[in-house]
């Protein structure tokens, strides 16, 4: 079975999110992520961490201003510096928390920017951030995102991460694979996964449509799920979803993939 992550950005949603840690443990997780930490001082969330017994396995690099619309400042070549103060953000963050993977936004392509300028931004953009990351341990993730819930976003498929992982040739920098996402843009989820398991360092999961836990829409989860483990995956599976009604209603997904996992699905 793989390992499941609770995403405490979009679960538990119904507590305050100090208090969505101890909730996560409660269901069973052994690991949290969520988007961003910054409103909160790292010492707040290390006592959650070590009182519950989590590991944080992601959050995001500082995105601009979220509330406002913004997605990621990666492809803007007028926001240069202020990207670069973000990395060393979460980076101070990173290192406090114990974090070892951190995504970077991409961002939507800029007003009155072109594409080939905000590509090149982009590249260099993750290369600086790349170096930053790699003394300490740290792999730097690129996610494409559907542009149907995020329209102008710029990364958007598997194949165009691929090819601007290697232009951007950092040892450090891989993919993170949003089953939710690429359902919306491309399909062919299983033969995509096995193609770029390579690159794959992060699987996030949501159901199609609506956003919803795994069984409330067209995805076959426990296909997908048993495909990560005859491939060999060992990274976390993040539960970016939006649950239908309370969190741990949402949950049943979860004990039926524990049951199947644990060989006693037929017997229940």
């Amino acid at each position: 079975m793989p390992k499941f992550a609770a995403n405490l950005s979009l679960m538990f949603n119904e507590l305050p999110f100090l208090d969505r840690f101890a909730a996560a443990r409660a269901a069973g997780f052994d690991a949290v992520e969520f988007l961003f930490p910054y409103a909160f001082e790292p010492e707040q969330i290390t006592a959650r961490l070590q009182r519950y017994g989590l590991e944080l396995v992601l959050h995001n690099l500082p995105a601009g201003d979220w509330a406002a619309g913004e997605r990621g400042l990666a492809c803007d070549p007028r926001r240069t510096a202020e990207f670069e103060d973000g990395v060393a953000l979460a980076i101070d963050y990173a290192r406090e928390l114990g974090v070892r993977r951190l995504h970077c936004l991409a961002g939507k392509l800029p007003p009155k920017v072109s594409r080939e300028r905000a590509h090149a931004a982009y590249v260099a953009n993750l290369r600086h951030a790349a170096a930053q990351c790699q003394p300490h341990g740290i792999a730097l993730l690129v996610e494409p995102i559907n542009d149907r819930d995020i329209p102008g976003y710029f990364l958007t498929g598997t194949r165009q991460a691929a090819t601007l992982i290697e232009e951007v040739g950092a040892p450090n920098l891989y993919l993170q694979y949003d089953i939710y996402h690429m359902q919306r843009m491309e399909g062919e989820l299983a033969e995509t996964i096995r193609t770029h398991l390579p690159l794959i360092r992060h699987v996030q999961l949501a159901d199609v449509p609506g956003r919803h836990q795994p069984g409330t829409g067209e995805i076959n989860f426990p296909y997908l799920f048993r495909l990560l483990d005859e491939l060999g995956y060992e990274g976390w599976v993040g539960c970016e979803y939006l649950p239908e009604g309370e969190t741990r209603a949402s949950l049943g997904w979860l004990e039926q993939e524990r049951r199947r996992s644990a060989g006693t699905l037929d017997r229940a």
